[in-house]
């Protein structure tokens, strides 16, 4: 027998055997699912999910886009899983940014900076997130009213209610059209491969731009630019409000994460040939231009695939939100199994949201990592 016929015999016993794997899992999984049909019927549950098109009849806190008490159980579950989407993606960005400074400070020889990012990454990876919510929450609920709100420039509030800040003055779908040219613009810099500072700095120029050419085109006639918050009556009118349960959930999490990805930082500063650095200083280099041009570059292609890591936890650490009562899909899903009774169909929906968003996140990092990577010539 040739090679070649090996090859193809050991290539059909490979896909006779994942066949049967994959005939098997589908076997276990149907009879998973007829076995649980058959008790819910015997229990007089209803099953499936026509539950769906019926309205919830009940509310909650926040919300990217217009809600009401009679929305359907899809819509709500619509916006819960377009608010974890929201605040896992504000948290990653935001941890990724802290936890670079913080990791970058650790690696100083600076005593003064170095203390001070080790007692950061001490303090917040070492307490559960969950205390951390809830410490950050009761410091929230006990800052003053609306009529007492802490001022920052007559322009920027903070209360009991959440914090007002100035906003473009455009609608919701110039909005959206911003902040998809953003992330286009940054994709192409990472596609590019242009070297981070660069690229941040590009991003950073661009990003002001895009927002002044989007206020000047999408803002109503008559009015200006920004929209700055007012206090009228018990309540703010104008800007943007930022709920108190979206800031705790924000604060907590990239202070959490943050500490996390700083440490992923720093090891990977920390591999780092000397050599290299050396040489540099050798040639006169500032401190400077040798960590953006020299030591970052390199490390990032050993950061990436545990920071990817760390993002993935990140977005399910939005799950916490249920201690607060901020309105995420899991506390979405919780609230409908408590008034639906459709346990198995909800588990289900939440088991598959966090699947799809962490594996989109996974090849994400996949397609970054093999974009980092210097290529064999």
């Amino acid at each position: 027998m040739t090679a070649a016929e090996l090859k193809a015999r050991a290539n059909r016993r490979k896909m006779t055997i994942q066949g049967l794997l994959i005939l098997g899992t589908i076997l276990v999984v149907w009879s998973a699912i007829s076995s649980a049909q058959t008790n819910l019927t015997r229990l007089g549950l209803a099953s499936g999910f026509d539950f769906l098109e019926r309205g919830t009849g009940w509310s909650y806190s926040f919300s990217l886009i217009d809600r009401d008490i009679n929305d359907s159980y899809f819509r709500t579950l619509t916006i819960g899983l377009m608010n974890t989407i929201f605040v896992g993606g504000i948290s990653i960005v935001l941890s990724t940014i802290l936890g670079f400074i913080v990791g970058s400070m650790r690696d100083m020889r600076n005593l003064a900076m170095a203390t001070v990012a080790t007692v950061f990454v001490q303090i917040f990876r070492n307490i559960p997130l969950i205390l951390q919510v809830i410490f950050w929450y009761s410091v929230a609920i006990h800052l003053p009213g609306p009529r007492q709100a802490i001022s920052m420039g007559d322009s920027v509030f903070l209360s009991n209610r959440g914090i007002m800040v100035p906003m473009l003055n455009v609608s919701l779908s110039a909005a959206a059209v911003l902040a998809v040219a953003l992330l286009i613009l940054a994709a192409v810099l990472i596609w590019q491969k242009v070297a981070p500072m660069r690229a941040l700095i590009i991003w950073v120029v661009g990003a002001i731009v895009l927002a002044l050419i989007t206020a000047l085109v999408g803002k109503p006639a008559g009015e200006g630019i920004l929209s700055i918050p007012e206090l009228k009556g018990l309540r703010f009118v104008g800007g943007l409000g930022i709920s108190i349960e979206l800031a705790v959930m924000i604060l907590a999490i990239v202070l959490y994460s943050a500490a996390y990805i700083a440490e992923v930082v720093r090891g990977g500063l920390k591999a780092v040939p000397k050599g290299q650095v050396e040489a540099a200083q050798a040639l006169g280099l500032s401190p400077g231009y040798i960590w953006s041009r020299i030591k970052l570059p390199l490390a990032l292609r050993t950061v990436i695939p545990p920071l990817g890591n760390q993002w993935i936890f990140t977005m399910k650490a939005t799950t916490i939100g249920v201690a607060i009562g901020f309105s995420d899909l899991f506390y979405i899903v919780s609230t409908s199994i408590t008034q639906s009774g459709q346990t198995l169909e909800l588990i289900a929906i939440l088991m598959i949201s966090f699947l799809g968003m962490n594996y989109t996140l996974a090849q994400f990092v996949n397609w970054l990592n093999s974009r980092m990577q210097l290529k064999a010539h």
